[in-house]
């Protein structure tokens, strides 16, 4: 498979998601331990069992009234690790709760963790009926067939579901994709004065102290594809993401790589004027701050990397028909656009281009580029992740922590 293709919205929905079964590589198991080292090893006390899985449609659970009738007896949904300045998180979850004000308690948990802190939050909560325990969870594409293996989730499907692509969704039900993006720079430009255009820029000393990663690579998704995107430009591939690990040793070494998280807000501070995230983050951040801060977002020259993120309901959820009208109005039109608005592609962006309604302002909004954009496998993403979680602290030594509030 060549190092990167050119992209394409239909080309990257075929293609960015393969087979969801027989993943190799490493396997949840109940009360995983994420250590720093990002090593999954499974303690001696099991999960409790899940509750049956309710109805896989809304049309089984009686039609949608019938449905957020259900969701309103529950009152209450727990969402996790959804950040208001990610993909547009602010406005779906603002009209969400204006549409279903039935489900009068929204909790918005841990809006800043990764991945492995939402299938953590699943396993440590099963059984625990309180608003700690999530009903859903958007995470990266790897963890949808690990957690569906690991018994952590139960199968819906949206009333949309067949305007999802196939090879974005798990064919069961229990996980679907809900919206992708690409690798960017994001660059406070009125601390730097020269803005890096590519990865090998980031080596020069003049950047000393300004970069930093947008999340801890040994477990959140977002990080390891920034790690993966720079091996790509440093003689690695999508099936070699080593030189990114070495690449960035030499970051650490220069003085150029710190060991705080960024966020908008320290980007826009200028607390970490460098940065590297997904590019509905970085473009949601700039026009955020377009009156005040000179934030630039651009696409590292010698390519980038595509990633997919997924829904899926908890199979503990103590909310589980919240959790479904959650997942309706995601999937709605409604909120496909919203994600859009906010630059991530969504899942059911084909249909909704081919039936004309996009509104044009926001088709005008999304940024265009040459090019080449990388678009791993499965598999690829499975043995990547691996590598970059469990070598980042013998290879870089950097521990990467949130900034102190």
């Amino acid at each position: 498979m060549s190092q990167s293709r050119k992209f394409s919205r239909r080309k990257f929905l075929n293609m960015a998601a393969a087979a969801s079964a027989g993943v190799a590589g490493l396997v949840l198991a109940p009360h995983i331990s994420f250590a720093q080292d990002a090593t999954p090893e499974a303690t001696a006390t099991p999960l409790p069992d899940a509750p049956p899985a309710g109805p896989l449609t809304a049309e089984a659970a009686g039609g949608m009234d019938a449905l957020v009738a259900a969701a309103n007896k529950e009152a209450e949904l727990s969402v996790i690790a959804l950040p208001d300045d990610w993909a547009n998180y602010i406005e779906i979850k603002t009209n969400f709760k204006a549409k279903y004000p039935g489900i009068a308690t929204f909790n918005d948990l841990n809006p800043e963790g990764s991945s492995a802190d939402e299938v953590g939050a699943i396993q440590a909560n099963a059984g625990n009926s309180g608003p700690q325990n999530p009903d859903v969870i958007d995470v990266g594409f790897l963890w949808g067939s690990k957690a569906k293996d690991a018994g952590l989730l139960q199968p819906y499907k949206v009333s949309t579901w067949d305007t999802i692509p196939d090879a974005l969704k798990d064919a069961d039900g229990y996980w679907y994709a809900d919206y992708y993006g690409k690798m960017s720079f994001e660059v406070n430009a009125d601390v730097v004065t020269n803005v890096p255009q590519d990865w090998s820029d980031l080596l020069k000393p003049e950047y000393k102290g300004m970069i930093a990663l947008s999340g801890d690579p040994t477990a959140a998704a977002q990080a390891v594809y920034l790690i993966w995107g720079a091996a790509l430009a440093n003689g690695g591939s999508l099936d070699d993401p080593m030189p990114g690990l070495e690449f960035f040793k030499k970051l650490a070494e220069a003085g150029n790589l710190v060991g705080t998280i960024s966020s908008a807000a320290t980007v826009a501070k200028g607390e970490t004027p460098i940065t590297m995230r997904w590019d509905y983050n970085s473009l949601g951040n700039r026009d955020a701050n377009k009156d005040s801060v000179n934030i630039q977002v651009l696409y590292p020259k010698s390519g980038t990397i595509a990633g997919v993120y997924i829904q899926a309901i908890s199979a503990y959820s103590p909310r589980p028909n919240a959790a479904r009208v959650w997942e309706e109005y995601l999937y709605s039109d409604e909120g496909q656009i919203a994600w859009l608005k906010g630059y991530a592609t969504p899942a059911r962006f084909d249909d909704l281009k081919k039936r004309g309604v996009i509104p044009a302002d926001v088709l005008a909004k999304l940024p265009a580029t040459d090019i080449p954009v990388a678009i791993p496998t499965l598999d690829q993403i499975t043995n990547a992740t691996k590598v970059i979680t469990s070598n980042w602290n013998s290879v870089v030594g950097v521990t990467i922590t949130a900034a102190s509030s």
